[in-house]
């Protein structure tokens, strides 16, 4: 039996990987996508899931809009504020597909992940790859949705490891007060993906070669967006290969051992200055908080890239 899910997005080039992969993974029935402000703003996160999915002959599965700001927090940028379109920017605002020619659904984000959760006749599982906004407007409004979902999978945060702040990974500063509600929210199984996992698992310049020879829409855009990002890091001590988070999630979904997990209590920081949206996970043998999370802190390279090189080989 397949695997259906619902993917929440900030879609710039990893999001659009991972896109890619559940779209075309036999093992997955990507129901519906929802799209959140984050990488880029929300505008062009729809506009950049629309080309995923039109690109590799997928524009009927359907995109809802949701949330263009945090929950709590106005002050914060309504994206990313370095955002460049420059060599150094790994997602640049539009993706460099055609423009879609399919459109965005009028029904709301949030409003679709409700309904399709209150509808489902079996559970569905959630991947949320950017802030988490969405996800933790959906639950305040009916926190009883946790119930129809069997597994929530959130990439975000990290123990070693951080990116936007010397504390923080973006998806969870971005949104810090969303986060804290997702975790509390009681998900029958929650998994978090983190940076410390995502940086063991990059994809290499070898790796975009054989993707763009496979000759397919999925494996032409992966290889583009790839490239994009090892061109990013570049100088940045990933010479030649760079990680694509989020994609790490999506193949989890198919291949669990692509990381590796443990159970392990984890908190958000939403009032610290310099800490604000580090996620704090304990990891000591004997801690007394108890475990609120399935962590990720190592993933497996080379299955992930043979993962991509066999499920962009297919077409839709």
């Amino acid at each position: 039996m397949t695997r259906k899910l619902i993917m929440d997005v900030d879609t710039g080039t990893d999001d659009a990987v991972a896109l890619m992969f559940a779209a075309l993974h036999p093992d997955l029935d990507l129901m519906g996508v929802t799209t959140v402000n984050g990488n880029v703003p929300l505008d062009n996160t729809t506009d950049n899931t629309l080309r995923v999915l039109d690109w590799i002959g997928c524009s009927g599965i359907p995109v809802h809009p949701g949330l263009s700001r945090p929950i709590v927090r106005t002050e914060f940028p309504s994206a990313r504020h370095f955002v460049s379109d420059g060599a150094d920017d790994p997602h640049g605002k539009a993706l460099d597909i055609p423009a879609p020619s399919s459109r965005a659904q009028s029904q709301g984000g949030v409003e679709y992940l409700i309904e399709t959760l209150r509808a489902a006749a079996e559970p569905v599982t959630l991947v949320a790859v950017g802030p988490l906004s969405n996800i933790a407007a959906a639950i305040a409004l009916d926190p009883e949705l946790t119930g129809r979902v069997d597994e929530i999978v959130i990439m975000g945060g990290g123990h070693a490891t951080a990116n936007v702040t010397a504390s923080a990974e973006f998806n969870i500063w971005a949104d810090p007060e969303a986060t804290a509600m997702v975790l509390a929210a009681g998900f029958p199984k929650l998994t978090l993906v983190t940076l410390d996992a995502t940086h063991r698992a990059g994809i290499t310049r070898d790796a975009c070669r054989e993707l763009a020879g496979l000759g397919t829409p999925a494996g032409t855009a992966a290889a583009r967006f790839v490239g994009r990002r090892i061109d990013a890091y570049s100088g940045a001590g990933h010479e030649g290969v760079a990680p694509v988070h989020d994609v790490v999630c999506a193949a989890y979904l198919v291949r669990p051992d692509v990381v590796g997990t443990s159970p392990l209590p984890v908190a958000v920081e939403t009032a610290g200055a310099a800490t604000l949206g580090r996620t704090v996970i304990d990891v000591r043998p004997d801690t007394s908080q108890p475990a609120n999370a399935h962590v990720a802190l190592d993933a497996n390279a080379e299955l992930l890239t043979e993962l991509l090189i066999d499920t962009f080989a297919r077409t839709s």
